[in-house]
């Protein structure tokens, strides 16, 4: 139960494709000189087909072995944050306003790790389908991989993904059957009153004091209309009204998001933000333009596949290392339109630092490269367990 000596012995070679990676950051759909990195790496490593363009900017490498018919996914994202990075790293962002602060770079990276293992190896019978995506921060990715064909194209059986926690340490993995990550959705109202002098409220409808009671009211959803034991989360986080202080403006704007884990709570969370916030709108004179927009589905793994799963990394860090019931995130990841498609598990890996290090989204993080033989361990794992050789 250790790390594969092999992937061991190129662990030095990892870390620097991960800096190099994190160097070079790019953003959604722009991710040209990380999807040539990937292919000329994947190429590299003898693999039997390379396709590019998927997405834009995506890259799948197929690796075959013996005469085996089953088909596996492996899915790493590539895409980095508009964020300003403080890290003081010397391998720190070259690129302004741009960097890898969720660990895609460390994603790419471990799985490019076990491509160069199992390309040397082929200790496996079948197919595997290496997924390197792009987009998955906001712009989803993951969904235009799915609809443009991607497992019409590249026919995996199951799916699979992977991401760092810096909360979890080093040497540690943790998945769980079910809903893992959350459902993100947009919110946005609208609303549209008559303005008038700060001085003479009578003459107005005032869109602010509507807001304001909106704000208050839509807390009651997860309150007073969920059931506790169903998590969910509603966030106003924006409120934008007036540009001076005498004035009753015409309009407000409020916006934010809303988390949940199951189809029943966010129908229930979409009906009643739009109830609460017309009806408020309506019992103050104010004319209310309620938008819900739905964004990622919740990811939800299936239960034989996270066993699967668990298995694999329980062959490279042993069982107590393997925690299978952490909590439910409300954070959300676009691999969940890919187990819409094909069962499949999304996993955890530690990416250590304790309670106070910087979390992912964060301008001073960094993955740390001790994962980086872990996570391509695992990968190299799982398709020799799932895919075995005969």
């Amino acid at each position: 139960m250790a790390i594969i000596n092999r992937i061991g012995d190129f662990q030095d070679e990892m870390t620097a494709w991960r800096r190099d990676l994190h160097a070079h950051p790019e953003l959604a759909f722009e991710e040209r000189r990380t999807a040539a990195f990937v292919s000329d790496k994947l190429h590299g490593f003898g693999f039997d087909e390379v396709h590019t363009g998927m997405a834009r900017t995506g890259v799948v490498g197929v690796l075959k072995a013996g005469a085996g018919s089953r088909a596996i996914g492996l899915r790493a994202d590539m895409d980095a944050l508009p964020i300003e990075e403080a890290t003081g790293l010397p391998y720190a962002s070259r690129n302004a306003g741009r960097m890898h602060a969720c660990g895609h770079d460390g994603h790419t990276t471990m799985l490019l790790g076990a491509a160069r293992y199992l390309a040397e190896t082929r200790n496996f019978d079948g197919t595997v389908y290496f997924i390197f995506q792009p987009a998955e921060e906001m712009r989803a990715g993951g969904r235009v991989m799915v609809e443009e064909g991607l497992f019409e194209r590249f026919p995996a059986e199951q799916v699979f993904g992977m991401h760092n926690w810096p909360r979890l340490p080093l040497g540690q993995f943790a998945m769980r059957p079910g809903p893992v990550m959350a459902a993100a959705d947009r919110i946005e109202i609208r609303l549209t009153g008559r303005g008038g002098h700060g001085a003479m409220p009578q003459h107005a409808c005032d869109p602010v004091i509507a807001g304001a009671q909106i704000v208050s009211a839509l807390q009651t959803i997860v309150a007073r209309n969920a059931d506790p034991i169903d998590r969910a989360v509603v966030s106003i986080t924006q409120f934008h009204a007036g540009d001076t202080d005498n004035v009753i403006p015409q309009t407000a704007l409020l916006g934010g998001t809303a988390r949940s884990f199951t189809p029943a709570m966010r129908d229930l969370i979409e009906r009643r933000i739009g109830e609460i916030g017309r009806g408020i709108a309506q019992a103050l004179g104010v004319a209310a333009e309620v938008i819900y927009e739905r964004g990622y589905p919740a990811t939800v793994n299936s239960e034989v596949e996270t066993e699967l799963a668990a298995a694999a990394a329980v062959a490279v860090v042993g069982a107590g290392n393997v925690d299978r019931a952490p909590a439910p995130v409300m954070g959300a990841e676009d691999f969940a339109f890919m187990l819409e498609r094909r069962p499949g598990s999304y996993v955890f890996i530690g990416n250590g630092g304790g309670d106070d290090a910087p979390m992912v989204h964060h301008p001073e993080y960094n993955f740390n490269d001790e994962a980086l033989p872990y996570g391509a361990s695992y990968w190299a794992k799982l398709v020799e367990q799932l895919l075995p050789a005969r």
